[in-house]
């Protein structure tokens, strides 16, 4: 897809999900407990997608690879050894701020 406001159908249906390293996209997709290949686009500026995914890699939620080694990856990929995913408390944090700018 080029561009969608969601994927929750297209994800409830999967069995593997395949995306960029767009954030968006990772935590939809995790937080839908799927699991997921990262695709990183060496050729952005500043590269902050393969930081992510390095990121989400080195925690255990996702498999990354660029173009050129996603076929090997499919090949070798052992989605098992994947961890669960634990969204976030943002309502944690909205608390915290509050508490910093004596709003509660």
């Amino acid at each position: 897809f080029r561009f969608k406001d969601s994927l929750a159908e297209d994800l409830q249906s999967a069995d593997l999900v395949i995306s960029h390293a767009g954030a968006g996209s990772c935590l939809e997709t995790l937080e839908k407990g799927k699991p997921l290949i990262v695709v990183i686009n060496d050729k952005l500026m500043d590269n902050h997608q393969l930081e992510l995914a390095r990121q989400l890699h080195r925690d255990g939620y996702v498999l990354y690879c660029n173009c050129s080694t996603l076929v090997e990856t499919l090949q070798s990929m052992d989605l098992s050894a994947l961890k669960p995913f634990s969204p976030g408390q943002p309502e944690k944090f909205a608390s915290f701020l509050d508490k910093v700018f004596g709003l509660q």
